[in-house]
């Protein structure tokens, strides 16, 4: 394979945004598309990271802008602010990542029918939302994300199968906001998983979170099943 990456320009709300496309560039056949929501620091080389991963594995992925002009945060204040615009109006939320759909089921290389959306701690929450809005693609999956439902928001079926992977002690959305969610998938008709990790707490994914006073703690185990997870999950929704 040759390892091909690029921008991908589009814009929401006189918003530009600038998504990292990579791909198989030796392939002709279209090919599955994963959008890749990141974390509340913005599309930083953590997300840029998975976004090649899957691209080795034969996926067209797209590391999503939320914040607009590749804008990453610069320390948790600053990350804080960024996220909290858009947690202010999730309907506001929910068209920015919609517009990084479209803009991924647009490109070439992507087979526009085979797509799923993956995210992290806040784009977790990001993927939820967009199955939440009715979006049409093939599966959803949140790594420790946050999980509530946005408030007074029309109940929609949920088309996509979701897959949910988290850690029991993560205090940024605890075991009962988990089992709220899995309420809701239910109420919304889903194909829906949980997987609970125990002794694993926020951002478990992230070799280099190492906060437990924030509860932000790398987690090896509970990273690795969870890949694993992702990687069969996504075979099944969109082989």
């Amino acid at each position: 394979m040759a390892l091909m990456t690029r921008t991908v320009d589009y814009a929401h709300a006189n918003t530009r945004c600038e998504g990292f496309l990579a791909y198989d560039g030796c392939s002709a056949t279209p090919k599955p598309g994963v959008l890749i929501a990141p974390t509340w620091a913005g599309r930083d080389d953590f997300a840029i990271g998975k976004a090649r991963q899957l691209a080795e594995l034969g996926y067209v992925a797209l590391a999503l802008d939320m914040y607009g002009e590749a804008r990453v945060g610069n320390g948790p204040e600053e990350c804080a602010h960024l996220m909290g615009g858009l947690m202010a109006d999730r309907r506001h939320l929910q068209a920015r990542i919609t517009a990084a759909l479209a803009a991924l089921r647009q490109q070439p290389e992507v087979s526009p029918g085979r797509i799923a959306a993956m995210g992290f701690c806040f784009g977790g929450l990001c993927v939820l939302d967009l199955a939440r809005s009715g979006a049409d693609l093939r599966g959803v999956v949140s790594f420790h994300g946050l999980l509530t439902a946005p408030e007074h928001q029309e109940k929609r079926p949920i088309k996509p199968k979701v897959l949910v992977l988290h850690g029991f002690d993560d205090p940024m959305a605890r075991p009962e906001q988990a089992v709220a969610l899995g309420h809701e998938l239910t109420e919304g008709k889903a194909d829906w998983q949980l997987h609970l990790y125990g002794n694993t707490a926020h951002a478990f994914t992230n070799p280099r979170a190492n906060a437990p006073d924030l509860g932000t703690v790398y987690e090896s185990a509970a990273d690795h099943r969870s890949w694993r997870s992702l990687l069969d999950f996504l075979a099944e929704v969109l082989e």
